[in-house]
């Protein structure tokens, strides 16, 4: 794929994350269909500490320096660490979809940029600017999905009819 038609998902993934979760009523903001699932609240957070720790931080790093080390970052500890499930979700959402900006605001102005840079992984080998930038694509993706099939099994749990005339989940 080209660069801007990824740009063009980044900025429509915003979007619908966005509409996914702004009507979020309060009760369904920290719901989980399992213990170890995450709730909105937390996928969110999660999306804005990787939109300005990761993929962005990352991209800019190898774009600028291939050779110098890449921040650290540790999602999995992130939810307890920072405490995700006191954070304020919708001042969290904001704050994602303001980073989203920036971050487009910033790859629009990478025209002439050394986009065959890669980063020495010391444990994947070598990561291209076009595999940060194709996989920041993929996390939305895989996120957006996450968020639906969230949506779905709340609707399910707090319904008393069956679903199944709107066809098989």
């Amino acid at each position: 794929m080209d660069r801007p038609q990824l740009y063009t998902q980044l900025a429509r993934h915003g979007q619908v994350i966005n509409v996914l979760l702004a009507d979020l009523l309060p009760a369904e903001i920290r719901w989980k269909p399992a213990p170890e699932k995450w709730c909105a609240l937390e996928i969110i957070c999660h999306l804005h500490d990787e939109e300005r720790e990761d993929f962005r931080a990352r991209l800019r790093s190898t774009l600028e320096d291939p050779a110098r080390p890449w921040p650290k970052i540790a999602p999995a500890e992130w939810p307890a660490e920072r405490h995700y499930m006191e954070q304020d979700f919708h001042a969290t959402l904001a704050g994602f979809l303001k980073e989203r900006k920036l971050s487009l605001e910033w790859l629009n102005t990478m025209d002439g940029a050394p986009w065959n840079n890669a980063y020495m992984h010391p444990k994947v080998g070598p990561v291209s600017c076009e595999l940060l930038l194709t996989n920041w694509v993929a996390h939305d993706l895989h996120h957006i999905r996450q968020l639906i099939n969230l949506r779905y099994a709340h609707l399910r749990a707090h319904t008393t009819v069956p679903l199944d005339y709107a066809g098989t989940w």
